[in-house]
């Protein structure tokens, strides 16, 4: 870890920035295991200048706190003012720039073994590379938090570190969520939770899409589609979640033989419930009886 205040591109003339910052060297365990925390810090531009970077390992989070800017990436050009969060993969080319209101911005780096992956699942669900928050505090408190312990000597300040970023990938999960902004979508969007609810009672049953569409008088290439902007999920793997989930239920608190508990389940015959099973749990339904089965009454 490194902390200090520095003046960026300084020599004779004024500083074109100054910023505070923390390098921050993870522990081997947070490198291969957690979400770890590169570099927090912010920064105050004096003059106009542009910066950029590329072909860096890493997620940069940042907000603007003052001022006004121009961020470029992936071709597109954002037009920046106080109170945008930016959330964007450096392993691209990204350059920033101020505007004639000189910007204050607060930023961490950061990465983790999974980031890839929760990113490409930010964008799937119609995060957005820029999004201008209700409550910016939110933010800003978790930059101050990460910024306190990257400085502190805490022993598991790695952990504790995790969990802050962990609660900005939730933060920025929850409130970028924007189906509006899923490529091929629309604002007049036929409300499907009427068919979500359908499935949450029905579930058991034999269910197709054809079925769907024609009971909900609804196109079943618009159903897809909009089922998984408003929920996440495709209709089918809702459905086998919903159905594995029951199925789990009843092998831990029930007497039922686990074959008939895959027809009560709409799992159907054993090879198909147990492949399916095993598939979203990792082991079959037997090894799942043997292993979580106890008295109701323990944990």
């Amino acid at each position: 870890m490194q902390n200090h205040t520095e003046e960026l591109f300084a020599g004779s003339a004024p500083a074109v920035v100054t910023s505070e910052r923390v390098l921050y060297t993870p522990s081997g365990f947070a490198r291969t295991s957690l979400g770890y925390l590169q570099e927090i810090g912010t920064l105050k531009v004096h003059r106009p200048h542009t910066a950029g970077r590329k072909n860096l390992t890493s997620f940069l989070f940042f907000t603007v706190t003052e001022g006004c800017g121009e961020l470029t990436y992936e071709g597109k050009t954002y037009v920046l003012k106080k109170g945008d969060c930016i959330f964007i993969d450096c392993r691209k080319e990204y350059i920033q720039s101020t505007g004639r209101q000189l910007w204050s911005l607060a930023w961490i780096h950061f990465y983790g073994p999974n980031m890839t992956a929760i990113y490409d699942k930010y964008l799937e669900r119609g995060g957005r590379v820029v999004f201008h928050p209700v409550y910016i505090s939110e933010y800003l408190a978790l930059h101050q938090r990460i910024f306190a312990l990257a400085k502190s000597d805490d022993h598991i300040r790695d952990m504790k570190i995790n969990s802050e970023l962990d609660q900005l990938l939730v933060l920025l999960m929850s409130e970028s969520w924007n189906p509006k902004k899923v490529k091929g979508t629309n604002l007049k969007k036929q409300n499907v939770l009427p068919i979500k609810e359908y499935l949450d009672v029905h579930y058991q049953e034999k269910i197709s899409l054809d079925f769907l569409a024609e009971h909900f008088f609804i196109s079943k290439y618009y159903l897809t589609r909009v089922f998984k902007e408003q929920f996440g999920t495709s209709i089918n793997s809702y459905l086998m979640n919903r159905r594995v989930t029951r199925a789990k239920f009843m092998l831990r608190f029930s007497g039922e033989k686990i074959e008939a508990i895959g027809y009560t389940c709409g799992l159907g015959a054993p090879h198909y419930f147990s492949r399916i099973f095993k598939q979203m749990e990792g082991i079959s339904p037997s090894e799942y009886r043997e292993r979580w089965q106890q008295e109701s009454n323990n944990v």
